[in-house]
């Protein structure tokens, strides 16, 4: 991860992506990522897209899968409401 949270994840078809991380949490275990593809702390962004991901890791290789399971994905989302008190998280499906 750089300085400033931006990280670049490359995708199955080998594609590239840059997403900042808002906040990572480790919970049960396991390591989650709150991401978006746009932040700008300078300003003040009434709404936003983000994704949680979960890391995994593999021999030497770590990866990230979008978390889509309904109830992990509320227990995530809860959690990083609550570190992050200026955020509320919906669930969209």
């Amino acid at each position: 991860m750089s300085e400033n949270g931006k990280i670049m994840l490359t995708a199955d078809d080998g594609s590239e992506e840059a997403f900042f991380v808002l906040e990572k949490a480790e919970i049960a275990g396991a390591s989650y990522l709150l991401v978006t593809e746009t932040y700008d702390e300078d300003t003040e962004v009434e709404e936003a897209d983000a994704l949680i991901l979960k890391e995994s890791q593999e021999d030497e290789m770590v990866t990230y899968e979008v978390v889509e399971d309904e109830k992990e994905l509320m227990i995530i989302s809860k959690y990083f409401e609550e570190l992050l008190e200026d955020i509320e998280l919906k669930v969209e499906e």
